[in-house]
């Protein structure tokens, strides 16, 4: 097994599409963080639709356990880990390493820095941005970043790397689309759930998201190791 670092994450467009992404998701959590700082109690729009969640799902506790399940910390480990190994022996470290990387740096902007500058809360829990959207979210965004980007290679230009066979992009997609209604069962669930608010959520996925582009664009703009030249 060659693990390799000289594979771009992102192709020269998908790293702009990357930056205006980002510069997005900055300004969603910030608009939003400091519409509702402070807030003990939800408003009038976050009330309207919290409650047709709590309404469509009443009586269903149990089960709205297990859809928020999937944004816990056990399904983030098992998902990292996988992705890392698949990552490891397809030779990609930076993808390996953003794998690794992209669910802990998301929860932890979530527990360290936002929850408590915004000091929102919901029945006396800090709730901005919910942990449970950010962290399924961040792995469904480093799932799309690593099953449909080819890797690009130094010096190659914009689609001329093969990334994997054409065959197997039909399960790649299929596997970012189980991410994806995932995130949103998980969102609909904690809200439900009276954990969160619907604004919360929002921010949540906007912290995955933003986490995600901002990792791989750090991870290329890191420095290739050059191959010696040989006599």
């Amino acid at each position: 097994m060659r693990v390799s670092r000289g594979r771009f994450l992102l192709g020269p467009a998908g790293r702009i599409w990357a930056g205006w992404l980002l510069a997005g998701c900055v300004i969603v959590v910030a608009v939003l963080g400091a519409a509702f700082a402070g807030q003990t109690r939800a408003d009038g729009f976050d009330n309207a639709v919290d409650s047709s969640f709590v309404a469509f799902f009443a009586g269903h506790d149990n089960l709205l356990t297990w859809l928020a399940f999937p944004g816990t910390l056990i399904p983030a480990i098992v998902i990292s880990v996988a992705a890392a190994v698949y990552c490891l022996i397809a030779g990609r470290l930076s993808g390996a390493v953003l794998a690794l990387t992209a669910a802990p740096v998301a929860a932890g902007l979530d527990d360290h820095l936002l929850k408590p500058v915004f000091d929102r809360t919901y029945l006396g829990s800090l709730t901005f941005p919910s942990g449970h959207t950010t962290s399924i979210v961040a792995l469904t965004a480093m799932l799309a970043v690593l099953l449909l980007v080819p890797p690009q290679r130094p010096g190659r230009r914009p689609g001329s790397q093969p990334g994997a066979r054409p065959g197997s992009r039909p399960v790649r997609v299929l596997v970012v689309a189980v991410g994806c209604a995932a995130s949103a069962l998980v969102a609909s669930a904690v809200i439900a759930l009276r954990w969160h608010y619907f604004t919360d959520t929002v921010a949540g996925a906007a912290v995955g998201v933003g986490t995600v582009c901002a990792l791989a664009l750090i991870l290329d703009a890191m420095p290739v190791p050059r191959r010696p030249a040989r006599p």
